[in-house]
């Protein structure tokens, strides 16, 4: 695959879109450098959804602080609170009930769901094929009903504590039967849409080949999850996690690293996730769903890393008489992000914003950088 190569002395035509976008959900700044109508540089600009989540964290008590995670993003809410809760468990060594781990689980791969679904339902509005759009917010609709249900909220669950689960969000015989007849009717309306998606040969043709980013590329840039994936590389995070040991799925991967290839990851991603939590149902074992039995004290810096369903998500800090201490937080867009500067190139101008947001991009998540890659 050709090498794209960005051209330092660009003087020609500049495009600005932003902060306010048709394509986008959230607020950022692109600059594109044109000639004849085809990118040749690009510059992605955050910031305009900057809060201070990592400083308001400062000096919080720890559960405090584990719920104010779970505002950073709407999107992937459970997975802050549940890495951020993971980082007190890591450093204060608790064992979680083998329960609580199955809930977490289907709470994980219930939101990867309903974050994939999102990305796809937004692909397609992208490319105008609003039919396609619907019929997948109507397939995230059941995810999200379903999240209410062990949650209490469509968003913002409130599920994982340190230690566990909440107790509200434990699964009785009733839950567990809609989660099943649920599950039966998201892979029945997802395979319908795969096959309507693919057979459609005006949309793949639209995808096919835009926003190109090879392996080589993505590995420079750090470039993590599904968006790595769409490259070929079959790195996923959930296969080094022991929260996934008793579970069996497979990494997914599409080689063009192109829009199809980003979108047919998604969806193909999204049958593993039915099947994992298939498996979580079939086997989720009884006992109680969280531990209370564990003792505060003074640690070091904790580091914990979990993939979510953009890519692989980073939470440390250090405890200190029960309060936090040195927050930092990395979401898998970081990178991600970057890298679609780089795959604009080469790409008509009406493509552009096809190729930045096949990274399934959230900028509420990654708003504590100001400018992506600075030359």
């Amino acid at each position: 695959m050709e090498e794209k190569v960005p051209r330092s002395n660009i003087i020609e035509t500049e495009i600005p879109m932003g902060t306010v976008h048709p394509a986008a959900l959230e607020p950022y700044r692109v600059r594109l450098f044109v000639e004849d109508e085809i990118v040749q540089e690009a510059e992605i600009t955050i910031g305009v959804n900057h809060r201070g989540i990592e400083r308001i964290m400062e000096g919080l008590p720890v559960e405090k602080a584990n719920a104010l995670t779970e505002k950073i993003c709407g999107i992937c809410s459970n997975s802050h609170i549940w890495n951020s809760c993971r980082t007190a468990e890591i450093g204060l060594d608790i064992e979680i009930p083998e329960r609580a781990r199955y809930i977490r689980i289907i709470m994980g791969e219930l939101e990867r769901l309903h974050s994939h679904f999102l990305y796809l339902a937004h692909g397609c509005e992208t490319v105008a094929h609003e039919t396609f759009s619907m019929r997948v917010f109507y397939l995230r609709e059941i995810v999200m009903e379903l999240l209410a249900m062990i949650g209490g909220n469509r968003v913002q669950y409130g599920c994982s504590v340190i230690g566990g689960v909440r107790p509200r969000c434990d699964l009785d015989e009733a839950k567990l039967q809609r989660l099943k007849d649920d599950l039966d009717k998201l892979e029945e309306g997802l395979t319908d849409f795969a096959q309507r998606f693919m057979a459609d040969s005006i949309l793949i043709s639209r995808v096919t080949g835009v926003g190109v980013l090879p392996a080589k590329q993505a590995i420079r840039l750090a470039v993590t999850g599904p968006s790595l994936r769409a490259t070929g590389v079959a790195r996923d995070l959930r296969t080094t996690m022991f929260e996934y040991d008793d579970f069996d799925f497979n990494v997914v991967t599409q080689p063009d690293g192109d829009v199809k290839s980003n979108l047919l990851m998604r969806a193909l991603e999204s049958f593993e996730s039915i099947k994992i939590i298939r498996q979580a149902i079939a086997n989720i074992p009884d006992g109680k769903v969280v531990n209370r039995d564990w003792e505060m004290f003074d640690t070091d810096i904790i580091e914990s890393y979990i993939e979510v369903p953009r890519g692989t998500l980073y939470h440390s800090y250090a405890l200190e008489s029960g309060r936090i201490r040195h927050s930092i937080i990395r979401t898998p867009s970081m990178a991600n992000i970057g890298a679609m500067q780089y795959a604009c190139i080469g790409d008509h101008v009406t493509d552009a914003q096809l190729c930045i947001v096949q990274c399934d991009p959230c900028f509420t998540c990654t708003d504590r950088a100001i400018e992506i890659i600075r030359r």
